[in-house]
Formats: structure tokens, C-alpha cells, sequence
């Protein structure tokens, strides 16, 4: 008999999620560290991974947070580092870490196209990397890269966004071929519409306050998209981490997985 709770637990793993400060990164940490999981929170905002990992200690959990900055190579190993010297190697690593990108591709400058691919494709890439060394010294791990729905539909203005997030998909399904025989998964979550402080900042007024009408409005708009008439949360892209990272995932490799309303079903 298969017990769920064996499968599905992380006791005796080691995990680092970038960008944990907030949103989505942060559920990722919330839900691994709840699996059992040891916790490296990074992010580029210290205070608010710090603060996200004293909370998870005080739930009885193992976190710790590390300032990084996903676009230097530098700092992305010396984040993996402080995880296989915290508590000796690496099993789980999450990129979540992005920006955003807005305005047409017409008129995209050569600044804003280094800034955001620096952050989103390099900055996984780099994780990807110095993932795989540790990985590699442990017998095999699990890695979960961010992409987006913005990968399904073709959106105005939103073009350099959905590039980057395509082109993450691309790198994790050809290095799930590459390490495939050292016992290292890659997949791939592509988010559905989920509210964060992400999805949020076109919705707030010039003084950086939410603006109810508009947020209401588009949760609306949102939940018409999808057939169950939902609007996703962190934690609805958490759970589906927490299954690629456990053993219940262990026949999965190299796939796109979708939790998002099924707002991209073709009709």
C-alpha cells in the first residue's frame, strides 16, 4: 500500500525558492516548508524574505532567507551555496522570481529587453545551473520553473513578457532531456491569471492605492474567462509545485502544467 502522506512529504529535503518575499514564491515556501521541507527564501527584497522565513520558523518550520539579485550569476550560486552549506545539498529548487513587461514590441527599447530577459530567462537559467551541480552530488532533485498563460495567447503590450516566459518553457523542457539520466526532473508551471501584487499594478490609483472599481472589474473579467467562473490565488499555483517536487511526480518530466482556470482551453 502507498501511504499519500509519504509521497506528497519533503521531510529531509532541501528547497530554495526565489522570489519569496511575496506572491507566488512566497506560497511555494509557505507549502514546502509545511511538506517538511528545509527552506532557502530568496529574493531581492531581504526584509520581506527575512520576514516570510520568521514565519515559517515560528510555525515550527526550517527557513532561512538570502538577498539575491536572479540577474548575476554570482549571486544566484552563492544562493544555492547557502543552501548546500546550511544543510548540505539541494533537492528542490523553484524560479519563480520575475518582472513584468509592458508596451508594444514595436516600440521595445534595447534597455527594457536586457532588464527583463536579464531577470526572468537569465536569472533561471542561472538557477537551473547551479541547481543541476548540486543536484547532480545527491543523486538527482527536482526543478519548477515559472512561465505564464501568457504563453498560450497572443496578448497586445504584453509581448516581451510572454518572449521570456516562452523561452523559459523551451530551456526547461531541452535540459529535462539533458540531466534526465542523473535522476533531475524539470518541469514547467504556467500560471493562470493570479492575484498578487504582480497582477495588481495596473489596477491602482496614482498614489499607489488599490482602486476598488477597477480591481473589482477585473476579477470579473478574470472569472469570466474560466469555466469553473474562478480567479486563482497563490496558493492554487503552491499546491501544484508541492506535487512536482514529491515523489508523486517522480514519472514527470519536461511538461507544461497548467493551473489556471482553464481560461487557455481552446473555444
Amino acid at each position: 500500500m502507498h501511504d499519500p502522506r509519504d509521497v506528497f512529504g519533503l521531510d529531509g529535503r532541501v528547497a530554495c525558492v526565489t522570489g519569496a518575499a511575496s506572491g507566488i514564491g512566497s506560497a511555494v515556501a509557505e507549502v514546502l516548508a509545511g511538506a517538511g521541507a528545509r527552506v532557502v527564501l530568496g529574493d531581492l527584497d531581504a526584509a520581506g524574505a527575512e520576514e516570510n522565513a520568521a514565519a515559517l520558523r515560528d510555525a515550527g518550520g526550517q527557513a532561512i532567507a538570502h538577498a539575491v539579485d536572479v540577474a548575476k550569476r554570482e549571486q544566484v550560486d552563492a544562493l544555492i551555496a547557502r543552501a548546500t552549506s546550511e544543510w548540505g545539498g539541494l533537492d528542490i529548487l523553484c524560479n519563480v522570481a520575475g518582472v513584468p513587461a509592458d508596451g508594444p514590441l514595436a516600440e521595445l527599447s534595447d534597455d527594457e529587453f536586457e532588464r527583463v530577459v536579464g531577470i526572468n530567462v537569465k536569472g533561471t537559467l542561472f538557477g537551473c545551473q547551479a541547481a543541476i551541480a548540486a543536484m547532480s552530488q545527491r543523486g538527482g532533485g527536482s526543478i519548477i520553473n515559472v512561465a505564464s498563460g501568457a504563453i498560450d495567447l497572443a496578448v497586445p503590450n504584453y509581448g516581451l513578457y510572454a518572449m521570456t516566459k516562452a523561452a523559459i518553457t523551451q530551456l526547461s523542457q531541452t535540459l529535462a532531456v539533458e540531466v534526465g539520466g542523473q535522476g533531475i526532473r524539470v518541469n514547467v508551471i504556467a500560471p493562470g491569471v493570479t492575484l498578487t501584487n504582480f497582477t495588481k499594478r495596473h489596477l491602482k490609483n496614482e498614489d499607489g492605492s488599490l482602486n476598488p472599481e477597477r480591481y473589482e472589474g477585473f476579477v470579473d473579467a478574470m472569472k469570466a474567462g474560466s469555466p469553473l467562473g474562478m480567479v486563482g490565488e497563490p496558493i492554487d499555483q503552491a499546491w501544484l509545485v508541492l506535487y512536482l517536487a514529491s515523489d508523486a511526480s517522480r514519472f514527470c518530466t519536461g511538461q507544461i502544467w497548467r493551473a489556471n482556470g482553464g481560461a487557455t482551453i481552446p473555444r
